[in-house]
Protein backbone atom coordinates (compact mmCIF):
# COMPACT_ATOMS: atom_id res chain seq x y z
CA UNK A 1 0.00 0.00 0.00
CA UNK A 2 1.34 3.52 -0.65
CA UNK A 3 -1.17 5.28 1.34
CA UNK A 4 -0.11 8.91 2.49
CA UNK A 5 3.17 8.85 0.09
CA UNK A 6 3.10 11.98 -1.75
CA UNK A 7 6.04 12.70 -3.52
CA UNK A 8 6.65 11.11 -7.41
CA UNK A 9 8.89 8.37 -7.04
CA UNK A 10 9.40 8.46 -10.73
CA UNK A 11 9.49 5.02 -11.41
CA UNK A 12 12.73 4.23 -9.43
CA UNK A 13 13.70 2.70 -6.24
CA UNK A 14 14.92 5.09 -3.60
CA UNK A 15 18.75 4.92 -4.53
CA UNK A 16 18.21 5.15 -7.93
CA UNK A 17 15.93 8.64 -7.10
CA UNK A 18 18.11 9.92 -4.89
CA UNK A 19 21.24 9.55 -7.85
CA UNK A 20 19.06 11.11 -10.39
CA UNK A 21 17.97 14.13 -8.33
CA UNK A 22 21.35 14.99 -7.11
CA UNK A 23 22.50 14.68 -10.68
CA UNK A 24 19.85 16.72 -11.89
CA UNK A 25 21.05 19.26 -8.73
CA UNK A 26 24.54 19.66 -9.82
CA UNK A 27 23.50 20.11 -13.46
CA UNK A 28 21.47 22.75 -12.16
CA UNK A 29 23.85 24.68 -10.09
CA UNK A 30 26.36 24.35 -13.06
CA UNK A 31 24.86 25.64 -16.19
CA UNK A 32 21.86 27.98 -14.44
CA UNK A 33 19.55 26.10 -16.62
CA UNK A 34 18.48 22.76 -17.52
CA UNK A 35 15.52 21.22 -19.48
CA UNK A 36 14.19 17.96 -18.49
CA UNK A 37 10.89 16.21 -17.70
CA UNK A 38 7.60 18.07 -15.96
CA UNK A 39 7.91 15.25 -13.52
CA UNK A 40 11.18 14.97 -12.99
CA UNK A 41 12.05 18.94 -12.53
CA UNK A 42 8.87 19.27 -9.96
CA UNK A 43 10.33 16.38 -8.17
CA UNK A 44 13.93 18.83 -8.16
CA UNK A 45 12.19 21.78 -6.60
CA UNK A 46 11.64 20.32 -3.06
CA UNK A 47 14.55 18.54 -3.28
CA UNK A 48 17.13 21.77 -4.30
CA UNK A 49 15.88 24.75 -2.56
CA UNK A 50 16.27 23.51 1.17
CA UNK A 51 19.90 23.40 -0.33
CA UNK A 52 19.68 26.85 -1.58
CA UNK A 53 18.46 27.63 1.72
CA UNK A 54 21.47 26.29 4.02
CA UNK A 55 23.87 27.55 1.65
CA UNK A 56 22.57 31.57 2.68
CA UNK A 57 24.43 30.63 5.73
CA UNK A 58 27.82 29.61 4.97
CA UNK A 59 29.28 27.00 7.61
CA UNK A 60 30.94 24.32 7.83
CA UNK A 61 28.06 22.09 9.42
CA UNK A 62 25.70 23.26 5.92
CA UNK A 63 28.74 22.55 3.70
CA UNK A 64 28.86 19.07 5.05
CA UNK A 65 25.25 18.63 4.90
CA UNK A 66 24.63 20.03 1.39
CA UNK A 67 27.58 17.78 0.36
CA UNK A 68 26.50 15.03 1.31
CA UNK A 69 22.96 15.68 -0.87
CA UNK A 70 25.03 16.73 -3.76
CA UNK A 71 28.40 14.75 -3.70
CA UNK A 72 30.46 17.52 -5.89
CA UNK A 73 32.66 19.46 -4.08
CA UNK A 74 32.13 21.87 -7.27
CA UNK A 75 28.58 22.31 -6.91
CA UNK A 76 28.96 23.09 -3.39
CA UNK A 77 31.40 25.98 -4.16
CA UNK A 78 29.42 27.38 -6.65
CA UNK A 79 26.41 26.84 -4.36
CA UNK A 80 27.67 28.39 -1.28
CA UNK A 81 29.31 31.22 -3.94
CA UNK A 82 27.59 32.60 -6.16
CA UNK A 83 24.08 31.31 -6.00
CA UNK A 84 24.16 32.05 -2.02
CA UNK A 85 25.01 35.79 -2.89
CA UNK A 86 22.22 36.61 -5.56
CA UNK A 87 19.85 34.53 -3.63
CA UNK A 88 20.86 36.10 -0.38
CA UNK A 89 18.09 38.53 0.26
CA UNK A 90 15.05 36.15 -1.13
CA UNK A 91 13.14 34.75 1.45
CA UNK A 92 12.40 31.53 -0.50
CA UNK A 93 11.15 30.72 -4.43
CA UNK A 94 14.64 30.13 -5.62
CA UNK A 95 13.37 28.05 -9.13
CA UNK A 96 10.99 28.55 -11.44
CA UNK A 97 9.77 25.33 -13.92
CA UNK A 98 8.68 26.98 -17.07
CA UNK A 99 6.68 24.19 -19.47
CA UNK A 100 8.22 24.25 -23.12
CA UNK A 101 5.99 21.32 -24.46
CA UNK A 102 6.05 17.95 -25.83
CA UNK A 103 8.97 15.82 -26.43
CA UNK A 104 9.16 14.71 -30.07
CA UNK A 105 9.90 11.35 -29.48
CA UNK A 106 7.27 9.95 -26.55
CA UNK A 107 5.27 12.73 -26.19
CA UNK A 108 6.44 13.40 -22.57
CA UNK A 109 5.71 16.87 -21.44
CA UNK A 110 9.04 18.84 -21.00
CA UNK A 111 9.93 21.79 -18.78
CA UNK A 112 12.56 24.17 -18.71
CA UNK A 113 13.83 24.64 -14.69
CA UNK A 114 16.08 27.36 -13.89
CA UNK A 115 17.20 29.67 -10.51
CA UNK A 116 15.13 32.85 -10.53
CA UNK A 117 17.71 35.27 -10.09
CA UNK A 118 19.77 34.03 -12.80
CA UNK A 119 17.87 34.73 -15.31
CA UNK A 120 17.51 38.62 -16.77
CA UNK A 121 14.98 38.38 -19.27
CA UNK A 122 12.13 37.61 -16.28
CA UNK A 123 13.86 39.45 -13.59
CA UNK A 124 12.83 42.95 -13.35
CA UNK A 125 15.33 43.79 -11.08
CA UNK A 126 18.17 42.84 -13.01
CA UNK A 127 17.95 45.60 -16.11
CA UNK A 128 18.42 49.14 -14.20
CA UNK A 129 15.28 51.27 -14.87
CA UNK A 130 16.62 54.60 -13.77
CA UNK A 131 14.20 55.53 -10.79
CA UNK A 132 10.88 55.34 -13.15
CA UNK A 133 8.10 54.73 -10.78
CA UNK A 134 5.59 51.81 -11.86
CA UNK A 135 2.69 52.66 -12.99
CA UNK A 136 -0.61 50.89 -13.07
CA UNK A 137 -2.59 50.95 -16.16
CA UNK A 138 -6.30 51.99 -15.00
CA UNK A 139 -4.87 55.30 -14.04
CA UNK A 140 -4.16 56.43 -17.28
CA UNK A 141 -7.91 57.29 -18.23
CA UNK A 142 -7.83 59.68 -14.79
CA UNK A 143 -4.62 61.41 -15.67
CA UNK A 144 -5.51 61.97 -19.13
CA UNK A 145 -8.95 63.57 -18.47
CA UNK A 146 -7.24 65.63 -15.72
CA UNK A 147 -4.71 67.73 -17.43
CA UNK A 148 -7.74 68.17 -20.40
CA UNK A 149 -9.59 70.10 -17.46
CA UNK A 150 -6.70 71.98 -16.06
CA UNK A 151 -6.67 74.36 -18.80
CA UNK A 152 -10.48 75.09 -18.71
CA UNK A 153 -10.30 76.32 -15.11
CA UNK A 154 -6.58 78.10 -16.33
CA UNK A 155 -8.56 79.93 -18.67
CA UNK A 156 -11.21 80.96 -16.71
CA UNK A 157 -9.14 81.84 -13.86
CA UNK A 158 -7.53 85.41 -16.11
CA UNK A 159 -10.87 86.06 -16.94
CA UNK A 160 -12.03 86.82 -13.25
CA UNK A 161 -9.19 88.85 -12.42
CA UNK A 162 -9.77 91.29 -15.78
CA UNK A 163 -13.21 91.93 -14.21
CA UNK A 164 -12.04 92.76 -10.99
Amino acid sequence: MRHRKKFNHLGRKKGHRRALLANLANALIRHKRITTTLAKAKALRPYLEPLVTRAKTNTTHNRRVVFSYLQDKYSVQELFGPIAEKVGDRPGGYLRIIRTGFRKGDGADMAMIEFVDFNEVYNPKAGDQGGRKRRRRRGGSKQTAAPAAAPAAQSEAPAANEEE
